[in-house]
């Protein structure tokens, strides 16, 4: 299989096979994030592709999931994603599963026609960012998105019944907009009710900007009873909608997955638990590793 430089995929997909289908990232400006940073944006070959299909065939007598890899896949043309596709599904048919990278930006910017289109051809759930539902952090962090546009684009994924995963950052708001930060993400996905939502708390990566802002003291890290805090909050408030909460990411102070609301009186008594006897909490920042 082909594969160039670094390679990320969500924490949920550690079963599914990559494919890479473009190299980097369309964005590549979050002041958080150095997935993408030594990569510039470009599509692969078609026929590169194919091969790694055909080559994928070869490996494994059944391959039931696979999730498509750089970052912001659906950004390609639909007729050229749709080919892909297509392909996946001649020469796997077991593949029950198919998720790939998307902005809500790149959700936003199809038709309903479009994703509809490549919901038929095989794609079955997008894995978006959103990392915080408050204008001013959104702004800082350079994700060049607005919450209006995020529920534009979760809008149209539902009309098309793609499946979509969002993932929240708790404390990217900082020490200082902790409280807003968690308030507007909760309202917003109270709006765009995703299937499946992935909370993680903030790491900073080594060389981004975000590193240089900690480092100079523009942007002073929340608290570990802060990030617990944030997660009690949206616990206590997500409503009228059911999400399986991949909460489990290696950097959260209690790791724990499941269906809510369902899971909802568990969770809190755990977050609960944590803040009440961890002594994490008396500690002035959350020690986390690189991605």
């Amino acid at each position: 299989m082909y594969y160039e430089g670094k390679i990320y995929r969500p924490w949920p997909e550690a079963n599914s096979l990559l494919i890479q289908t473009t190299i980097g990232c369309t964005h590549n400006r979050c002041t958080f994030c150095d997935m993408f940073r030594e990569k510039k944006f470009r599509i692969r070959e078609l026929d590169d592709i194919f091969k790694d299909i055909e080559e994928a065939r070869g490996i494994s007598p059944r391959i039931e999931s696979i999730f498509l890899i750089d970052g912001n896949v659906l950004a390609l043309k639909t007729e050229f994603l749709v080919r892909i596709l297509e392909k996946i599904t001649t020469t796997l048919p077991e593949c029950s599963k198919i998720s790939l990278y998307a902005g809500l930006n790149d959700l936003r910017r199809k038709s309903v026609h479009e994703l509809k289109e490549l919901k038929a051809a095989g794609v079955t759930m997008a894995y978006t960012g959103l990392e915080s539902g408050d204008s001013e952090t959104l702004l800082r962090i350079k994700k060049g998105l607005t919450p209006r546009q995020a529920e534009e684009g979760m809008a149209k994924a539902k009309a098309a019944g793609i499946e979509v995963l969002i993932s929240i950052i708790f404390g990217i708001g900082g020490r200082e907009r902790s409280r807003e930060h968690i308030l507007k993400t909760t309202d917003l996905l109270n709006i765009l009710q995703p299937e499946e939502l992935a909370p993680m708390a903030l790491a900073i990566q080594p060389g981004t900007e975000l590193d240089r802002e900690v480092r100079s003291g523009d942007f002073i890290l929340s608290t570990p009873l802060q990030i617990l805090e944030e997660e009690k909050y949206l616990l206590e408030n997500l409503s009228g909608f059911t999400t399986y909460y991949w909460g489990d990411h290696g950097n959260n102070v209690v790791p724990m997955k499941g269906w809510l609301p369902d899971s909802r009186e568990k969770f809190l008594a755990n977050i609960n638990k944590a803040i009440s006897t961890n002594p994490i909490c008396k500690e002035e920042v959350l020690r986390t590793f690189s991605w």
